[in-house]
């Protein structure tokens, strides 16, 4: 299978006939059609039902329309960066954080960094903290923020902060009519929905690790892929989620947050780097954050500022 098949596949399901599909990829029809006859050949399914007028996809096809729009969106997207790197000669800087960290300071330490360095291309991506281990090592990011404590002898791993946890409440909640701190055995009984379902481990199991450790009895666990549907499920009065502090900016109108009173009821902002990179940059970023921090903006009032812990 071959891009040019993608193509054109994607151009007849479009179009929903041979004749102007061909017209639009600047082909002949019967050329056209020998290969969406080898691509389905080589699947071993029919995708086009061609006894409809217009065309109709099959179950399979339908599918496979979806995936290679996907497909295809993504190798334009690829072309489009590789040639505007190419042509500006600009040098890429990818960080990687878990979603988290986008309502804390990540999106102040990527202006800073932009005023520092103004020619450079700074992009980010969302991933878990798993997920950010394999991409450093295989250079797809320069850069990860994470909430997982684990070891690996290729990367280095910075402790910045103890972020306090909340719990997340629907309204109308009987311990919602409370602005005071929660103790965690104050949530015995209750279902908690937890994020990220996968991969793992990840901050669910944290988060669970804790009311194990404080022998929290609770109803039973919900597993979903992120935080957006947690808190969408705590608005729909399915359940309470424990989140960091600085994701209280989501669903301010429909969710009650209270902090949660335990110590330990914390989760670390982890920075991670290649251990064998040049460090002149990662140890510019690491005074960027400093001053971050000396500023004190609001999200830090509830953490405890590192920037120092190494976790080997």
């Amino acid at each position: 299978m071959e891009v040019r098949h993608l193509r054109y596949f994607v151009a007849v399901a479009t179009e929903r006939n041979f004749s102007r599909a061909a017209e639009i990829l600047h082909i002949a029809q019967p050329p056209l059609s020998r290969q969406i006859q080898q691509l389905e050949e080589e699947l071993g399914v029919v995708l086009i039902d061609r006894t409809m007028r217009p065309l109709a996809l099959t179950q399979a096809g339908r599918f496979f329309l979806d995936q290679a729009s996907q497909i295809l969106r993504r190798l334009d997207h690829v072309r489009d960066q590789t040639q505007r790197i190419g042509k500006s000669q600009r040098e890429r800087f990818v960080i990687g954080c878990v979603g988290s960290t986008l309502y804390g300071g990540i999106p102040d330490l990527v202006r800073r960094m932009r005023q520092h360095w103004p020619d450079l291309d700074i992009e980010i991506r969302e991933m878990m903290s798993t997920e950010q281990i394999a991409a450093l090592k295989e250079r797809h990011i320069d850069l990860g923020f994470g909430r997982v404590r684990f070891n690996d002898k290729e990367v280095e791993r910075l402790t910045l902060r103890e972020e306090r946890l909340f719990v997340a409440l629907p309204l109308g909640h009987a311990k919602s009519l409370d602005k005071e701190p929660i103790a965690l055995r104050d949530l015995e009984g209750e279902t908690l929905i937890v994020y990220p379902g996968m991969p793992r481990p990840s901050f669910a199991d944290e988060v669970l690790n804790l009311f194990e450790e404080n022998r929290v009895n609770l109803l039973r666990v919900e597993e979903v892929r992120e935080i957006q549907t947690a808190l969408g499920m705590v608005a729909a009065g399915t359940g309470v989620c424990v989140i960091p502090a600085a994701s209280q900016r989501q669903r301010p109108d429909d969710v009650f947050y209270r902090m949660i009173s335990d110590e330990k009821a914390t989760s670390p902002i982890i920075m991670s780097y290649r251990r064998n990179d040049p460090q002149n940059r990662i140890d510019a970023i690491k005074q960027i954050i400093r001053e971050m921090y000396a500023d004190n903006p609001p999200w830090l009032q509830i953490s405890n500022v590192y920037l120092g812990k190494t976790d080997k």
